[in-house]
């Protein structure tokens, strides 16, 4: 006997030989929208109507007004962590109703990612690598009735055709034709070493904490030989400008200091990271996150 259930995490099939599951497909949501008002609760209508039983997930929807930097970090922070076949819509758009592209990537790792084409991608990109990116075709992939509407594409395009996608009513060669050249890409300090020091961006802050997350990975940052107890000389700069210069020790985590000290750690993503411990870092010494911003991580000899 096999019962067919669908939940919040797609399709479980019980078998009389033990536990097997499928992912049925499921929609993630970001934007810059807020839950003030009634954005993102008529993007998720939308979806509904497309399917009744789509699962639908929020990554965020506190992204910074027009900050289409963070929009990419976040996707690169989420992505590889839901099954391939997940789509995800992001919509941080300040050249809504202009030329602008509206695109789905399909990373090689599997995932869809409905956006306008505005350098939300970037991040993405590089990390998970691209399959293939077709341009939304809107005379098939938008919202009947919409048309006379050039100010919310989150709702009228990038919602419908992201469920639509998730439901599997189209498929990703249903989307539209084939994007020739390479997505938009944002300029960004990359991670390097550089002598006896590594050097990277800041790609994003631990929003609530003020710890401030770099893009330098813990492979690289082994080329420093670090060994916990190890102190190191930091400087931060935005444009090429110095904004702060400072000594700390690498730690395991934030109770290895005294309350108020700074550390040097790994985060969650295995990048290396800043904080003060029970204080923000970021708020401390004014830093923000961003392809401006850059980070020199050098090694003190003992």
């Amino acid at each position: 006997m096999k019962r067919t259930l669908r939940g919040a995490l797609g399709i479980v099939w019980l078998a009389s030989a033990g536990w097997s599951s499928a992912w049925a497909g499921a929609l993630v949501l970001q934007t810059d929208f807020g839950t003030a008002d009634g954005a993102v609760a008529a993007m998720k209508g939308v979806a509904v109507q497309v399917d009744p039983r789509l699962p639908i997930f929020d990554l965020t929807h506190e992204i910074p007004a027009y900050d289409i930097w963070s929009a990419a970090y976040r996707l690169k922070q989420t992505v590889s962590y839901w099954p391939a076949g997940t789509v995800f819509v992001s919509v941080v758009d300040p050249g809504v109703g202009t030329e602008r592209r509206s695109v789905v990537l399909k990373t090689r790792s599997g995932h869809l990612v409905v956006t306008p084409d505005n350098g939300t991608l970037t991040l993405l990109a590089e990390d998970l690598g691209i399959e293939a990116v077709r341009a939304i075709d809107e005379t098939v992939n938008r919202l009947a009735g919409s048309e006379k509407s050039h100010t919310f594409h989150g709702r009228d395009v990038f919602a419908y055709t992201g469920a639509r996608l998730a439901a599997g009513v189209i498929s990703f060669e249903d989307v539209g034709p084939v994007v020739d050249g390479d997505i938009v890409r944002l300029a960004h300090e990359k991670a390097r070493r550089d002598g006896m020091a590594v050097v990277g961006g800041i790609p994003a802050l631990d929003v609530r904490y003020g710890n401030v997350w770099t893009d330098i990975g813990d492979t690289l940052f082994a080329e420093l030989k670090p060994a916990f107890g190890d102190r190191f000389r930091v400087v931060i700069a935005k444009e090429g400008r110095e904004v702060y210069a400072g000594e700390m020790p690498y730690a395991h985590s934030f109770g290895d200091v005294a309350e108020s000290e700074p550390l040097l750690y790994l985060n969650s993503l295995l990048n290396v990271s800043l904080a003060l411990n029970m204080r923000s870092f970021a708020a401390a010494h004014g830093i923000e996150a961003g392809g401006a911003w850059s980070v020199r991580i050098e090694k003190i000899a003992r």
